[in-house]
């Protein structure tokens, strides 16, 4: 408590607490964003050989080593050496070991440690913005997930139900409990506006040109966004993330020659988007009602 006690009171001590966490979770999000799908795809396999009476398949994939958040322990993808300790300090590690593993010498993503930094940053950030309680505390969390969903949609096309549901859940309860963003009805409304807008956009396209415009993922997640900061918030964060899908959709064909056909994952752009509004989301809607009115 005397420890809480002092963070409350120190704002510095709290950022730079919370900075520190924020790194060490970075880490641990790394670990989510690149297993997290492998078990999803194991899961499904599984289904599918009980669903056809595989026996031989089932058994096989029911025996096989253990996978999953914990287990087994990080180990670099080209030689299996098993990462120490002092090699899984976020950032740090990465640089002392100058971006190489320290058995085979094959070089190791930029990645790693970025998704580290943007954690830590961000959670910082958020600590300073909103101060000590539960705001900063429910946003870092908030932000944490987001990584998460950003990363796996951009890898695989795919926002795992495990992490948006959840999502919806938390910000519907904490907006019961603390309120620190909009109350429950509002919470519950934009829940509901959130899956049903991108719903009915979906098979409105699907309608009209037989064409899947987006995944049932991104309705999830939409959702999550309105039981977080309530109906309100909907209209500003679905325009800000179609501008910026839309530009960067057309600066990679023009200028990378990326195929029209090829789908861009909606989802990391909803996230950014989501982003803007929890920082400046208030002051745009001021801006534009002052412009406009």
């Amino acid at each position: 408590m005397a420890l809480f006690d002092y963070l409350a009171t120190h704002s510095v001590a709290f950022i730079a607490a919370v900075f520190i966490s924020g790194l060490l979770v970075g880490s641990f999000l790394n670990v989510v964003i690149y297993r997290l799908p492998v078990m999803m795809q194991h899961a499904f396999k599984l289904e599918i050989a009980f669903f056809n009476e595989d026996e031989k398949q089932y058994n096989t994939l029911e025996n096989a080593p253990k996978f999953n958040l914990a287990t087994p322990d990080s180990s670099c993808p080209h030689c299996q050496h098993k990462i120490r300790s002092w090699e899984n300090i976020p950032v740090i590690s990465w640089l002392l070991l100058r971006a190489k593993c320290s058995s085979c010498s094959k070089p190791i993503s930029a990645r790693y440690p970025t998704i580290e930094l943007v954690s830590g940053v961000l959670s910082a950030v958020s600590a300073w913005y909103f101060g000590w309680g539960i705001e900063a505390l429910s946003i870092i969390i908030f932000f944490w997930l987001l990584i998460v969903l950003t990363m796996i949609d951009f890898d695989h096309k795919l926002l795992p139900d495990s992490i948006t549901l959840p999502l919806i859940w938390l910000g519907l309860l904490i907006n019961l409990i603390f309120q620190p963003f909009t109350n429950l009805e509002t919470a519950v409304i934009g829940a509901v506006a959130g899956y049903m807008s991108l719903w009915s956009l979906y098979w409105a396209f699907k309608l009209i040109t037989g064409k899947e415009g987006m995944g049932y993922g991104d309705f999830k997640l939409f959702a999550a966004f309105g039981a977080w900061f309530g109906w309100q918030a909907l209209p500003l964060i679905i325009l800000l993330s179609s501008l910026v899908g839309a530009v960067v959709g057309i600066l990679m064909i023009v200028m990378l020659g990326r195929d029209k056909q090829i789908p861009i994952p909606f989802g990391p752009y909803l996230c950014g988007a989501a982003l803007v509004y929890v920082f400046w989301g208030e002051s745009i809607m001021n801006w534009y009602l002052g412009v406009a009115f």
